[in-house]
């Protein structure tokens, strides 16, 4: 038993020993895709690396997110019932040494979906609390909010584009363990305001990104933190916060030249002057995923996210992406 013990402690040791494989160094895309926060600019997390000179990246990001929250107080009430398919194709451009211009063209869709039953069935089977769930009809699109200061509401499904952004990154630094890089984006108001597509407004951030992969390790960490000043949403209304901070961290694990295990935990200020966790609540998400490199340029992200803080984000989210990185 020592003996295999050793073998099996020898194997793992030569696996970390192996070169990190730069498929492993993009973090998982993560968005919150509740029906308020969804609405805002923040970036997903995004590799450190940019795009060689002249060269491209692409990658397509399906998301399906379901969501309930129900909440009130003397002053207000909210009700967020439905389910979020997001679609985002990202394409990169190195503009020149330590330049890159990154494109985001999101379609989006609001509806009552069909995971209601699938979620309700998941906690059941482990004795979990369904926050109400059971109470109301499945599959129902019901966004609602009300106070003294304003009000939304959306109970028809929509779809369409949702608000596209455009961001500038610069290299700062690297060397054999980390690099630096730096962001400026613009989130234009493009989606439908009335059908939840869009703010309405136009978004600005700035962000900073690190990572760290030591040489001949299979581990690697990426972390960002930014800053997000959102315009102002007719939609959300007076409540509205506009000053917004986002930050997140995550690691990557290449179990083997062409498979990733990766897990990061995102989060940002409330949306929302708000005393109902679901608007006023500073959001927390996890998310947890694998990534296939089925090609030297081609890789497969299939991932969930799960809201850490109950109601600040959806109940689960679905996400897969496709990833083409020219070596």
């Amino acid at each position: 038993m020592y003996e295999q013990k050793r073998q099996l402690a020898g194997l793992l040791g030569c696996l970390l020993a192996l070169p990190f494989p730069a498929a492993a160094s993009e973090p998982l895309y993560a968005k919150n895709l509740s029906p308020v926060a969804g609405l805002l600019g923040l970036p997903s997390p995004r590799a450190v690396e940019l795009a060689t000179p002249g060269g491209w990246q692409f990658a397509a990001h399906a998301g399906i997110a379901s969501q309930f929250a129900v909440d009130s107080n003397s002053r207000e009430a909210v009700n967020l019932d439905g389910e979020t398919w997001r679609l985002a194709f990202d394409l990169r451009y190195g503009l020149a040494e330590h330049w890159e211009l990154q494109l985001e063209l999101p379609v989006l869709s609001q509806d009552g979906g069909s995971l209601d039953g699938l979620i309700d069935g998941w906690h059941d089977l482990w004795g979990m609390p369904d926050g109400g769930r059971k109470d109301v009809a499945r599959d129902l699109l019901d966004y609602r909010y009300g106070s003294a200061s304003g009000s939304f509401a959306l109970q028809d499904s929509s779809g369409g584009i949702g608000d596209i952004t455009l961001a500038l990154h610069r290299a700062l630094y690297r060397d054999d363990s980390w690099q630096l890089s730096a962001g400026a984006g613009y989130k234009f108001a493009s989606g439908r305001e009335r059908d939840f597509l869009g703010s309405g407004a136009e978004d600005a951030f700035v962000v900073l990104r690190a990572q760290r992969s030591a040489p001949g390790s299979r581990l690697g960490w990426q972390g960002q933190a930014g800053y997000l000043r959102a315009g102002r949403s007719g939609l959300l209304g007076p409540a509205q916060e506009r000053d917004l901070w986002f930050a997140g961290v995550g690691v990557a694990w290449a179990w083997l030249d062409s498979l990733s295990l990766l897990l990061q935990v995102d989060s940002h200020s409330a949306p929302l002057d708000s005393g109902l966790t679901a608007l006023g609540g500073t959001a927390l998400l996890l998310t947890a995923g694998a990534r296939w490199r089925f090609s030297p340029d081609w890789a497969l992200d299939l991932a969930f996210a799960e809201d850490i803080r109950v109601e600040t984000a959806p109940d689960v989210t679905f996400q897969a992406s496709l990833r083409y990185r020219p070596r």
